[in-house]
């Protein structure tokens, strides 16, 4: 008598979960392919330009762990709409004419909106049946990654069309749809759980974390000022320990800090944090080399349209891997599926470092990175789950997400710094990719290790 109205009751609730993970993952990732056009319309530097990304990647840093938080309470439907607003406000601030400061403040609104994530996560868990809810879950850790891959081509497009405004109104539109979307179909959570958010925590944090991203998208301050990057490099971990220590002896902290430390779970994020650095270096790498003119000795000269439709395999691709994925867990542990996945983006690494030469193997690499990526984001969240209370499912996932944010952060600096190594009077040596695809491998190489020594813990765990 009850199996019918359940799935009478989940079966809009599955796409609205998809539909609004994928709509702040290709919102967040406007910001990229608008870079060149933002300076131009705006008359700004390129540097300045960048902030349009790095700003939305620090406020969902930022606010991911907060929202986990209060996604974890009584109240996640109206936290969920209330994020959702936001975004909305701030993706009408990026259509409108108004100054440069502005456009910022409202990409800031638009990566809060990145945070939903693991309470799309939390709902999918507490609302869905074990089986479809894990399955669920998987893919919105997928869709997550590659609405860059579904967001960058059409920004791209209607940028070149009628600039950056139009491209971000495209933002505005989908993220009202969402916002309708949510209001329609997100159900309450259940009454008894604790959704208190320790403030001073949540400033130190946010502290450190700014810190961290703000050294990673100013490579220049390394180069010039050494000195003055080490001390705010000193400054962030000492922030972070201080944050740890608020965690640890709070009654009610912002992250679960004591589950963290489960070795599954710390395994996890570690894989998550190597994995993620080497993952967005692939990233980088392949959609520069792409659109570095032929002049360069290398290259296709790619309009940033037609470079934004490279990203189709990883997305098609990445879909795939995660939809398989959960049937392929029924068989295969979940950190083991982890250093599969490790070693297919490592594949990935490889064949860019040797095969570069037509624009064929740039799409096959870049399908051999969203195979991977797409089958290592659907098995994160089992691995992490299987050992976290269903009460703590936003605010673990919130965690990892935060972990995953500050990787890619790192990935997309490190590419860029080894390629500034390299570089001559215009552009990197065709050598520097090479040496950047060597280090990738390296760094799947760790994730792929830790993975398995994580299989190997848990088969020891009683």
């Amino acid at each position: 008598m009850t199996a019918a109205p359940l799935r009478s009751e989940t079966r809009p609730l599955v796409p609205a979960l998809m539909f609004i993970a994928l709509v702040v993952a290709a919102v967040a990732s406007l910001g990229a392919p608008l870079i060149t056009s933002v300076a131009t319309t705006f008359h700004v530097s390129l540097d300045s330009a960048q902030w349009t990304l790095t700003v939305a990647l620090l406020s969902s840093a930022v606010a991911t762990p907060v929202l986990g938080r209060l996604g974890a309470g009584p109240h996640r439907r109206a936290t969920i709409l209330a994020t959702l607003a936001i975004v909305v406000a701030g993706s009408a601030l990026t259509v409108l004419p108004l100054p440069f400061a502005w456009l910022l403040a409202g990409r800031a609104a638009q990566g809060v909106g990145l945070g939903l994530t693991a309470l799309m996560m939390g709902v999918a868990r507490d609302h869905l049946p074990e089986k479809r809810g894990a399955a669920t879950i998987a893919l919105i850790s997928v869709v997550s990654i590659i609405g860059a891959g579904v967001g960058y081509p059409m920004a791209a497009l209607l940028a070149e069309l009628g600039g950056p405004r139009a491209a971000y109104g495209l933002g505005l539109l989908i993220t009202a749809i969402a916002f309708v979307t949510a209001w329609r179909s997100m159900p309450a959570a259940h009454e008894g759980r604790s959704a208190h958010v320790n403030v001073a925590g949540a400033l130190v944090l946010a502290g450190g974390l700014f810190l961290v991203l703000f050294l990673a998208g100013e490579r220049n301050l390394w180069g010039h000022h050494p000195a003055v990057a080490v001390i705010l490099a000193v400054a962030a971990v000492l922030l972070l320990g201080v944050w740890t220590v608020f965690e640890l002896r709070g009654k009610t902290p912002l992250v679960a800090v004591r589950a963290v430390r489960h070795p599954a779970v710390a395994g996890a994020n570690i894989a998550m944090f190597v994995g993620g650095i080497g993952m967005y270096l692939l990233l980088t790498l392949i959609t520069r080399y792409a659109q570095t003119p032929r002049s360069a000795g290398y290259g296709f000269g790619l309009t940033t349209f037609v470079a934004g439709l490279v990203l189709i395999p990883f997305s098609v691709l990445g879909f795939v891997a995660g939809k398989l994925t959960p049937r392929i867990r029924e068989r295969i542990s979940g950190p083991l599926l982890l250093a599969g996945s490790a070693a297919i983006v490592g594949g990935g690494f490889v064949l860019f470092a040797t095969a570069r030469s037509n624009l064929a193997e740039l799409l096959a690499a870049m399908g051999v990175l969203g195979l991977g990526v797409g089958s290592f984001s659907a098995a994160m969240p089992g691995v992490i789950l299987a050992v976290t209370p269903r009460s703590e499912t936003s605010s673990a996932m919130s965690f990892n997400y935060v972990v995953r944010s500050v990787g890619y952060s790192l990935g997309s600096a490190l590419g860029g710094l080894i390629l500034a190594t390299g570089t001559g009077p215009l552009f990197p040596d065709d050598n520097a990719y090479t040496t950047a695809a060597l280090v990738g491998v390296g760094a799947m190489a760790i994730t792929t290790l830790t993975s398995l020594a994580l299989r190997r813990s848990s088969e020891g765990t009683p």
